[in-house]
């Protein structure tokens, strides 16, 4: 019995040191007959004090104790002593752990005996088990060891060998391998599951930095020069900031347009001394090609910086997020949006705006309103200087506000829109949007009946709304005029804005829309419309002038507090919402086809979101760089085509040659032939579906309407629906936005 415990005592040895076990196996065998009665009462006594102990003195210490004989043999006379002073401790416990080793069947391990050659395969894992006990807790071993019969040590044997994955790293910490260090990530706040604040009230305690400013302004170097008239001009430092805007935009369309010249030049010689003034008189004697190509330079310097260099900038991008990108809301840590004061500039706005070219001007301390709560630690200003106000105003969600001086317009540092207030906003606009849903028919049944009203300015308001609801116009703002570009909305739209057609292309009673809508984007459409509709227009258009208002017993006041009487909380946005998720649901149900595969699937998803965007005159200008690209993504389906014969031709020849062989190794060329041209058609097909997505998208922007629109749910139930990951559709940031739709929507979910 004694030779068999110290036996297996060894085996238990060889799982834990592997390949030393079998460099010392035979001398391990000579100490075992000698000293087996003294070994005995060693491993009695370890097991007293836990196995890390064992494992410690068989394993690690004994190598490390036999190197060191040769070196010092000052390690017998310390391991005598220490034999000495634990003797007595030893004989008193002797008696107890023979019963012990007895019950709990480890006396003899008949399991561990057998097939020695499978044991040292498997040992790597014992090993890896054992070391997580010996380093992280010795005492974590002996509450393993307790009194099993033989049938269940054999169990837990195996468990081990099928459990331990665990790893020590290189500082010797225990990781179950990189996936369980991904699945550690700070934990998502669900905000969307706790109660919201009522009264208004946004938030209880709001913490913050304040703004990061623009960088002053870094002059040229002299020998980059600024001509007038031909002839070298030193510039002011004031005056030169302006020219280098108009410099780095050179070669940009902007610079042609007329009015851009002309906004630029006033606003430039505000900036100017006198005698600079009285010197540069025309815009077309400045020559700013120095500037120009100096600042080129700079861009191709940027792009061939070192690892190192970018690492830098890198670096200090990320000090300065850690900083000012967070603020403490309520307790939780919020991602700010935009917390850089955006720098000093020309403005170029959309379409035709006729304040492009004009200068922005440089934001300071002494325009920034902060908002924070009274008992935060206020942003400090930068040295010498002082902020506009400090407000504690807990029912907006502004961090800090300052007018801007082209438009007069206000400016926000917000949330991110993944945070708690940017999400709940979100969130509601969908659920009224849905509310919609539920009285939209009463509601058009109501407007439909306003047509035939005796009462001139009920028509209009019921003529608008249709408008409003069938085509998703933006209901319009009161402007003063010259203030800003002519842009319109339904209730502002003038007589010259619409087209009357009887009949329009084998359609009866077609209006044409023509106007600038928001950001000076053209809204151009040719849409049939009801006949009592169609009749009204003409009413409405009756002895008025071109630039007259059709709708001049309407405006976006009485027609903003008719839409509350219908239903609490709706808007014309209101409408444009529900029709927009609307669409795109009923679009996804048409579309969507079960058998086809997930690339195909993507582009039925972005027809049904364009059919969305065009609704809502989502339209964009065709891309610089998209001819260049479209030729770049042809060659690579020219080149896969190419490939696909070559595939086809190799499958072919293997079949052919198969028939004669009719061996195995044929047959298995044959299949795996096959798959390769399987493979480079899935290929193709991905890069034509690419191509006809991004051809009919060069005009449409989908992003607009898929994040102000569209209610994610809709989208989140398709993904899951048809199993496409919803990385497919949202990038990563659009998924941090829309993280309370993808956590709450489920596969059945109707908008």
């Amino acid at each position: 019995m004694s030779g068999d415990h110290s036996h297996n005592e060894d085996q238990i040895d060889c799982g834990s040191r592997v390949n030393d076990s079998h460099k010392h196996k035979d001398k391990y065998k000579e100490k075992e007959h000698k000293h087996k009665d003294h070994k005995k009462d060693k491993e009695r006594e370890k097991s007293k004090y836990g196995n890390s102990d064992h494992k410690d003195s068989s394993d690690k210490k004994h190598r490390d104790k036999e190197k060191m004989k040769h070196k010092d043999g000052s390690t017998d006379k310390y391991k005598d002593k220490h034999k000495e002073k634990r003797k007595e401790e030893k004989m008193k416990s002797l008696d107890v752990k023979i019963k012990k080793e007895k019950e709990n069947g480890f006396a003899s391990p008949q399991h561990l005996k057998s097939e020695p050659e499978d044991d040292f395969y498997h040992s790597p894992k014992q090993s890896l088990k054992r070391v997580r006990n010996e380093d992280n807790d010795s005492e974590f071993q002996p509450k393993k060891i307790k009194t099993e019969n033989d049938k269940k040590a054999k169990k837990r044997k195996q468990d081990e060998d099928i459990k331990p994955k665990k790893t020590k790293n290189k500082k010797g910490e225990v990781t179950d391998g990189k996936k369980k260090a991904k699945k550690e990530p700070e934990e998502k706040w669900k905000w969307w599951e706790e109660e919201r604040y009522t009264d208004g009230v946004k938030w209880k305690f709001l913490e913050h930095k304040g703004p990061v400013f623009a960088p002053p302004y870094d002059p040229l170097p002299s020998h980059v020069k600024f001509y007038y008239d031909g002839k070298t001009m030193k510039l002011s430092p004031e005056a030169e900031e302006v020219a280098t805007f108009f410099a780095k935009m050179l070669d940009h369309e902007y610079t042609t347009k007329d009015i851009f010249r002309k906004n630029f030049f006033k606003d430039w010689r505000k900036e100017m001394t006198s005698e600079e003034k009285t010197k540069i008189t025309d815009l077309k004697k400045c020559n700013f090609s120095e500037m120009s190509e100096y600042f080129k330079a700079q861009s191709e310097a940027r792009k061939a910086m070192t690892k190192e260099e970018k690492l830098k900038i890198k670096e200090e991008n990320e000090r300065l997020l850690q900083e000012y990108g967070f603020c403490i809301m309520d307790n939780h840590r919020e991602r700010i949006a935009n917390f850089r004061i955006e720098p000093p500039g020309l403005f170029r706005g959309r379409g035709d705006h006729p304040k492009m070219g004009m200068l922005k001007r440089r934001i300071r301390p002494e325009d920034i309103i902060v908002n924070c709560s009274k008992d935060s630690k206020h942003p400090e200003p930068p040295p010498g200087r002082k902020w506009k106000e400090v407000r504690h105003d807990n029912k907006v969600t502004w961090l800090v506000s300052w007018t801007e001086n082209i438009q007069g317009s206000i400016k926000y540092i917000m949330l991110n829109p993944s945070s708690r207030i940017k999400g709940e906003k979100d969130w509601q606009k969908y659920e009224t949007a849905r509310r919609l849903k539920k009285c939209v028919d009463r509601i058009r049944n109501q407007y439909r009946e306003d047509w035939k009203s005796k009462e001139m300015r009920i028509r209009q308001r019921a003529v608008a709304l249709y408008f409003i609801d069938k085509l998703a116009l933006r209901a319009g703002n009161e402007k003063e005029e010259g203030e800003t570009a002519d842009t319109v909305g339904c209730c502002s739209l003038r007589v010259e804005h619409i087209k009357l057609y009887p009949e329009n292309d084998g359609q009866e009673y077609v209006v044409e829309f023509d106007f600038l809508g928001k950001d000076s984007i053209r809204y151009y459409n040719k849409v049939p419309v009801e006949k009592r509709v169609f009749k009204n227009l003409q009413l409405f258009m009756e002895n008025k002038e071109p630039d007259d208002d059709l709708f001049d017993r309407l405006n976006t006041s009485i027609l903003n507090k008719h839409l509350q009487e219908l239903m609490d909380g709706l808007t014309a946005k209101v409408f444009r919402t529900y029709n927009a998720s609307i669409t795109l649901q009923q679009q996804l149900k048409e579309l969507t086809n079960a058998e086809e595969n997930i690339p195909a699937k993507i582009l039925s998803y972005n027809r049904a979101n364009r059919a969305v965007a065009i609704l809502c005159n989502h339209q964009r200008a065709p891309p610089k760089t998209f001819e260049k690209s479209m030729q770049n993504l042809q060659t690579k389906i020219d080149a896969k085509r190419d490939q696909l014969s070559d595939a086809k031709r190799e499958l072919k020849s293997a079949k052919a040659d198969a028939k004669v062989r009719k061996d195995e190794k044929s047959k298995k060329t044959v299949e795996t032939k096959k798959k390769a041209v399987q493979r480079i058609e899935e290929q193709l097909m991905k890069l034509e579906v690419q191509a006809t997505d991004r051809e009919e998208n060069k005009q449409i922007a989908l992003g607009t309407s898929k994040l102000n629109y569209l209610d994610p749910r809709i989208s989140v139930a398709w993904c899951k629906k048809w199993g496409i990951p919803v990385e497919k559709i949202y990038n990563k940031t659009q998924r941090e936005k829309f993280a309370w739709a993808i956590d709450m929507a489920d596969d059945d979910f109707e908008f």
